[in-house]
């Protein structure tokens, strides 16, 4: 199967290399914005979406939270990427010609020490791939885009400098969107079910909602509240557990959830990266 799938960002950016990577047959659509990409979905213009929706540096990705409930879409798939950033420059351009240094304000953030060492000055761009394309467009040896690997070969521009990141755990978890709720089957590997609710107006009830799952044993991997409509008093949740919903214990606890909360939600039953269980067979941090 083969279609089109939209993402945010220009093209080389980090969501456009997992877009490469999981869907390699499939058109990548470049859209300027996370309600662009929904959008494109949404009216039927591409088949998924490719959306960040964590970083394990910046932490959520704020828009998303926004844009997802009241989508319609459904998650069908997540992917994880090992975000690498190179430093690029136009042809006959090297460490010692280049005096400034285009990118997002967040990979500037992180990458701080390639920064100073060379005393470069940084200048704000609206996305890491659109730092290469101008930089590429400005032909000048002088400046400089930290921006991921794929868009050096996008823009034509060299590597003067590979993964300079500062950090080399920085990870963003992608989820794939789509019109259709396609659920995972039981039994099958590892699956992660991702839900919304609102609590009740009862004393203790985000605590009772939640209990089931405990008492159930089920592992929520993620719960995060934001507030809907930009009431302080409707708070919604955003909650992922390990398991599928035909599991008896996360059946049980969904159950449990649906006496102290409204508008449960089911937003994806999908399998789980790989990643997940590299992560947690790692060695322990004390």
């Amino acid at each position: 199967m083969s279609g089109r799938i939209a993402y945010q960002g220009e093209p080389g950016a980090n969501s456009h290399q997992v877009c490469r990577q999981h869907y390699p047959d499939w058109e990548a659509v470049p859209c300027a914005s996370f309600e662009d990409v929904f959008a494109a979905v949404e009216a039927g213009e591409a088949e998924l979406a490719m959306i960040p929706i964590d970083n394990s540096i910046a932490g959520r990705v704020a828009d998303i939270h926004h844009f997802l409930p009241g989508s319609g879409l459904h998650i069908i798939a997540e992917h994880f990427l090992r975000i690498r950033f190179h430093l690029l420059g136009v042809a006959g351009a090297s460490l010692g010609s280049i005096t400034t240094v285009h990118s997002h304000v967040h990979a500037l953030g992180q990458c701080r020490k390639v920064i100073r060492e060379h005393g470069l000055r940084p200048v704000i761009a609206g996305d890491t791939a659109g730092a290469a394309r101008e930089v590429a467009e400005l032909g000048d040896p002088t400046q400089a885009a930290i921006s991921p690997p794929l868009a050096a070969e996008i823009y034509g521009l060299e590597v003067l400098a590979e993964d300079v990141e500062d950090e080399e755990h920085n990870t963003t978890r992608f989820v794939v969107l789509s019109r259709d709720l396609v659920q995972a089957p039981s039994g099958n590997g590892p699956v992660v079910t991702s839900f919304i609710f609102n609590v009740r107006n009862l004393p203790a009830a985000l605590y009772k909602a939640l209990g089931g799952f405990a008492t159930n044993g089920v592992n929520m991997t993620k719960l995060e509240s934001y507030m809907v409509g930009g009431e302080f008093i409707a708070t919604q949740f955003l909650a992922e557990v390990d398991g599928h919903p035909d599991d008896v214990g996360v059946k049980r606890a969904l159950e449990e959830l649906a006496f102290f909360t409204t508008d449960v939600k089911i937003l994806g039953v999908y399998p789980a990266d790989p990643f997940r269980s590299e992560v947690s067979s790692g060695p322990a941090s004390g």
